[in-house]
């Protein structure tokens, strides 16, 4: 019975509308991040890699949340394609998800940590 529990559904979202931007260069990431330092919209970076097995079981969440907190802008960036800028912001384990408020970090969430990004997103959107 034990075994039954690992078994996922898999749910085609592919029709539906992605309201996560990503980025494939760090010159546009750079131009995104530095026209969005003034405003007080928060901005929540997943850090992510194809690979990532456990980057793959939040990906659903953060559909959820990009659902849900319409005023929150959700940014998902390949570790692998944008070295650089996960460099920068120091990523050494995946998922990471940074929240930036006027172009600074103002909380880090790191592993499938739902309720806690949760609790970051509420804390910070205000």
């Amino acid at each position: 019975m034990g075994a039954n529990l690992l078994n996922f559904v898999y749910v085609d979202r592919s029709s539906e509308p992605s309201h996560i931007l990503t980025f494939h260069s760090t010159a546009k990431w750079n131009a995104h991040f530095n026209a969005n330092k003034k405003t007080d919209k928060l901005m929540v970076i997943d850090f992510t890699a194809t690979w990532c097995g456990p980057c793959k079981l939040m990906d659903p969440v953060i559909q959820e949340f990009t659902a849900k907190y319409t005023d929150v802008e959700f940014i998902k960036i390949d570790v692998e394609e944008l070295m650089e800028v996960s460099e920068a912001f120091q990523v050494q384990a995946l998922p990471t998800f940074i929240l930036i408020k006027k172009g600074k970090v103002a909380d880090k969430v790191t592993g499938v940590r739902k309720d806690e990004l949760q609790r970051m997103i509420e804390k910070h959107r205000k």
